[in-house]
């Protein structure tokens, strides 16, 4: 594993999968500029050393506190500019993993939001509380949430102040699963993992397509879109071999039955 410090996020790279931690416990992972700008360039890093795959974790006990309150009061940088690290993440065009593990306050719910996939465990907390402090949500926040859980369910979390237990995060479609602690970071590699295994500039083109195709509101366009990127992919290299590979397979077990009924 080829590790790597980046300020108050560290990077570890295993094999095509970049592990992403927030590294600033002290400071409850507070999404201060320092820390978005960190994690901006951490994701850069993890593209600039091959990653096919990135997963987004924390020290614990708190996955991210939120937006610094000192920076959200004394304004010494833009607004825009406390994103960076989320638009990084949302930009990245590889399958980014979300494993949040303790509570995921204001702010902090957006980091996972831009990744692909959430993974809660069951100390996971999910509570966007922006308007407890006096301040409209930020980042997409609003638009990511509805995605997720629609609109009905942005409504209760940003305006009744509703949160989302790790488990409740998984029956309301906000994570794809809720595991048990010990287990939060295995399950987020192992997806990670598989897709790093597969074919990289499919797996790329797949999710640009997965991108796009949300956005779209007309079937024939999706169709469209589709037929684009799969003629494209039968003209790849690796659909030949996973061909010739899957008959093969084929062609052994068939010839194992023959040996076995004999």
């Amino acid at each position: 594993m080829d590790d790597e410090a980046a300020g108050t996020v560290e990077v570890s790279m295993d094999d095509g999968v970049a592990l992403l931690r927030l590294a600033d416990p002290r400071h409850r992972n507070a999404l201060s500029k320092r820390l978005s700008d960190d994690l901006a360039a951490a994701v850069d890093s993890a593209m600039a050393r091959d990653a096919r795959a990135i997963v987004l974790t924390a020290e614990p006990p708190v996955f991210c506190a939120g937006g610094s309150l000192d920076d959200l009061l004394d304004r010494p940088y833009p607004l825009s500019e406390l994103y960076a690290g989320m638009s990084r993440l949302t930009e990245a065009p590889v399958p980014t993993i979300a494993a949040v593990g303790g509570p995921a306050i204001g702010a902090g719910v957006n980091l996972p939001l831009a990744c692909d996939i959430i993974i809660a465990s069951t100390s996971a907390r999910f509570d966007p509380r922006f308007l407890d402090v006096g301040i409209h949500p930020g980042g997409g926040h609003l638009w990511r949430l509805a995605q997720r859980i629609g609109p009905q369910g942005a409504a209760a979390l940003v305006l009744c102040g509703d949160s989302l237990s790790g488990a409740e995060a998984a029956q309301h479609g906000l994570a794809w699963r809720c595991v048990e602690d010990a287990d939060l970071e295995a399950t987020a590699r192992l997806l990670a993992r598989r897709a790093a295994d597969r074919p990289a500039p499919l797996v790329r083109r797949t999710k640009e397509s997965l991108r796009r195709t949300t956005r779209l509101s007309d079937p024939a366009e999706a169709i469209e879109l589709e037929l684009r990127a799969q003629q494209w992919s039968v003209e790849q290299p690796e659909f030949v071999e996973a061909v010739r590979r899957i008959r093969h397979e084929i062609a052994e077990r068939a010839r194992n039955r023959k040996i076995t009924s004999a």
